[in-house]
């Protein structure tokens, strides 16, 4: 085939003409696809040619939606029927240009992880750090069929437990997950909080931070393993990975390794049977793949992320051929319909919405914190140093306008980087750091941290006195724990030390939601945010499943407008 022809036979047949709207009040809508061999028949009063009727039709996502084409009119109806015309012709019918079928907010997304879970839509809330994903966050979420994860991160095991008791009583068949956060520096946080949910049959979790996999991950899926009176394994244990490297990736998609297994029997914290067992299961049942997102990232691009993890899952089951391929979701970025559709055309299973959630009324973030949020831009995020990984040098993203956190952390970690002690520090700098920052002196900042690791990890004080920098890390950490805490609490006089964990989408959030109800946070109630953010994901749906029939619609109709919900009486 010569050029010539490959073009007569492509663009000419695509792009035949364009059919125009000829009614005195143009409704904007054009044609450019193939003329359509179907009819459309039904009440012609049903049809609509103003632009308002048409997009009221186009939200009208129970019903289907089709465009006809009534003397060179376009207009749209969600009424009639559609057919085939016969050889000897039917009379009555008018040429369909386009339809599109109804859409289910269940549809968006993988129905498997759906029932897994029992949830109604693939959209849940990740876990927030010291109980920003709080308790009323989880149970608002779970009561309208949504999994959302307690943020227990960076919390004492009395208000863990206290948040699994008052969960399990409002949802005691979920869903719900708690997180489990790996913290390499205390190792004490992630084995308790594995204590308790085995001991209170906490059966999801969403792991996040991990570097790799630790013998408490591993127990707590392991430890919920056993086979059936048809000798099938059953996973008492479920686990949601969520990740932004392949490396990572890869070690939850496979089977727990063997070396940590032995020791787990050797302990007597599993037995041998589902050790044997864990070989046919892989580490976790879901991944989600984190792109650029608040706290803990490594600012990813989901374009690239996405499709990478897929491709690692798709290669490690076929590998393994698990009874049960691992679903792959995608969080981080993901604040709009427009994020959300292309997150799921990309084959995402669900989505994890964070930073939206955190500006939400159930939040556990203070009002001065959700009122900064609800201000914010996209461009308002930065990073800086983390709390529980400072001396590894990792940062998480966090908000910059309206706080002077970020600056003042990142000047903490340079410090600490530059001199092996407290004592090293010059004493112009430490009285800038005491008076600025700390607000104390360091020495009444270490005797509290002596009192608070008593209590909560004692050998963080072991490993602090063989080490001088250690213990100045600690003190550091001390401020950079603290900040986010006096951000939740809405801690009067240190607003400008507000550590507030924040992702770009947070920014575009506000973007979609300006001159609509959501625009005040006062109004944010997550529920209302979800049903918002999955309806605009659908509606664009149906709108680009038209646009690739041909249809052209002009931006007044693909602009979806948050609107209250409307709850009808069971």
């Amino acid at each position: 085939m010569n050029r010539q022809t490959f073009a007569r036979s492509v663009f000419i047949r695509v792009y035949p003409y364009p059919l125009k709207n000829s009614m005195t009040t143009d409704n904007g809508i054009r044609y450019y696809g193939q003329q359509s061999t179907q009819q459309w028949q039904g009440n012609g009063a049903s049809v609509s040619f103003d632009a308002q009727s048409i997009k009221s039709k186009l939200l009208t996502l129970n019903q289907p939606c089709y465009i006809i084409n009534q003397n060179n009119q376009l207009g749209v109806t969600t009424e009639g029927q559609v057919y085939v015309p016969n050889r000897t012709g039917t009379v009555g019918g008018t040429p369909l240009v386009a339809s599109s079928q109804p859409l289910n907010l269940t549809q968006l997304g993988d129905p498997a992880f759906m029932a897994f879970h029992g949830a109604s839509m693939a959209y849940t809330g990740g876990a927030m750090a010291n109980g920003i994903s709080s308790a009323d966050l989880v149970i608002a979420m779970g009561r309208a069929g949504m999994l959302c994860s307690f943020g227990a991160a960076g919390m004492v095991p009395a208000r863990v437990e206290e948040a699994i008791q008052q969960i399990q009583q409002a949802l005691p068949n979920g869903p719900y997950a708690f997180n489990l956060i790996h913290s390499p520096n205390e190792d004490a946080l992630e084995r308790n909080g594995v204590n308790l949910y085995l001991k209170h049959g906490v059966r999801t979790v969403e792991a996040s931070a991990y570097l790799g996999l630790t013998p408490h991950i591993v127990r707590y899926r392991v430890a919920g393993l056993e086979l059936n009176q048809q000798n099938q394994i059953i996973i008492r244990n479920k686990v949601i990975a969520k990740i932004s490297r392949r490396e990572v990736a890869t070690k939850f998609m496979e089977s727990a390794p063997p070396k940590i297994l032995r020791q787990l029997v050797e302990a007597g914290e599993i037995t041998e049977q589902q050790a044997n067992l864990a070989q046919y299961v892989p580490m976790a049942d879901d991944i989600t793949a984190e792109a650029d997102s608040g706290g803990h990232t490594d600012n990813r691009p989901l374009v690239a992320l996405l499709p990478s993890i897929l491709a690692l899952r798709d290669e490690i089951q076929a590998k393994h051929n698990f009874s049960q391929t691992i679903r792959v979701g995608a969080g981080g970025g993901i604040g709009t319909p427009s994020a959300a559709l292309a997150t799921f055309m990309m084959g995402a299973a669900y989505i994890v919405i964070g930073s939206v959630n955190q500006a939400c009324v159930e939040s556990g973030s203070s009002t001065h914190t959700k009122k900064l949020l609800a201000q914010a831009g996209m461009a308002d995020v930065t990073m800086a140093p983390a709390a529980d990984m400072f001396e590894m040098g990792v940062k998480l993203q966090v908000l910059k306008r309206g706080t002077f956190f970020p600056m003042r952390a990142q000047k903490l970690y340079d410090i600490w980087k530059e001199y092996d002690s407290i004592e090293d520090i010059p004493t112009a700098e430490r009285t800038k750091l005491e008076k600025q920052v700390f607000r104390q002196n360091l020495d009444e900042i270490w005797a509290g941290c002596e009192t608070f690791f008593n209590e909560r990890d004692p050998d963080q004080l072991i490993r602090a006195q063989k080490s001088p920098k250690r213990k100045m890390a600690l003190i550091f950490r001390w401020y950079l724990g603290l900040s986010s805490r006096w951000s939740n609490a809405g801690e009067k006089g240190r607003e400008l030390d507000y550590q507030i964990w924040c992702g770009p989408a947070m920014g575009a959030f506000n973007d979609w939601v300006r001159g609509s109800y959501l625009e005040q946070p006062e109004n944010r109630q997550a529920v209302d945010v979800a049903y918002n953010l999955m309806t605009g994901t659908a509606y664009l749906y149906r709108l680009q499943s038209l646009r690739v029939q041909g249809v052209q619609l002009p931006t007044y109709y693909t602009q979806y407008q948050p609107a209250p919900l409307v709850m009808s009486e069971t």
